[in-house]
């Protein structure tokens, strides 16, 4: 096993620690509000391990504050030009979803560019899609997404503009990649 520490899997377990200290949460209190572990938490801000696309949605519902707020955690403002090379890129160890957060953390709409590997699903809670608003814009392949109990086939080219916050799913049940962009404002929830 190697001792070598990602720096974002190390920003990121500092972010969620400095979010749950901002509003005088223990452990038991974000475990509570998350549906995540005492023990997951702790590993995760300790930086001993990287969390799961279902953790982070979890954790971010709880806090109420976006994926990318999370996975671009200095909150410094970005060049104007940023490079693909220097863009956070984030692995989901659990499905290999990557997350290149496209947009940087001054700009007011965040933009990312995922990955879905073939046969992988990735669900979030509803939470994670209060006080948000969001549009899917698929880039290339086939992306299933389960809205509540609706379910959008959508190809290349295709858009969905999220509605009220429900449980979503994104599928890829092709033998291909599907990349797809995920546009984000924050606001209240339609």
């Amino acid at each position: 096993m190697s001792n070598i520490v990602d720096p974002l899997v190390e920003r990121i377990g500092a972010r969620i620690r400095a979010e749950r200290d901002r509003r005088r949460w223990t452990l038991a209190e974000l475990a509570e509000e998350s549906g995540v572990s005492r023990a997951m938490i702790h590993r995760i801000e300790r930086g001993e391990s990287n969390p799961t696309a279902v953790v982070l949605g979890k954790l971010s519902a709880a806090f109420r504050l976006s994926v990318a707020t999370l996975l671009d955690p200095d909150g410094e403002a970005a060049e104007r030009v940023r490079r693909a090379d220097t863009a956070p890129l984030w692995n989901d160890p659990e499905t290999g979803y990557t997350r290149r957060q496209v947009s940087g953390p001054g700009f007011p709409a965040e933009v990312a560019e995922i990955r879905l590997p073939a046969g992988a699903e990735v669900p979030y809670p509803a939470a994670a899609f209060a006080f948000h608003r969001q549009i899917i814009w698929v880039l290339d392949g086939h992306l299933t997404f389960h809205e509540g109990d609706v379910v959008h086939e959508l190809d290349a080219g295709d858009t969905v503009e999220l509605g009220r916050p429900a449980p979503c799913v994104f599928v890829n049940s092709t033998a291909h990649e599907c990349r797809y962009a995920v546009v984000l404002v924050r606001g209240d929830a339609p």
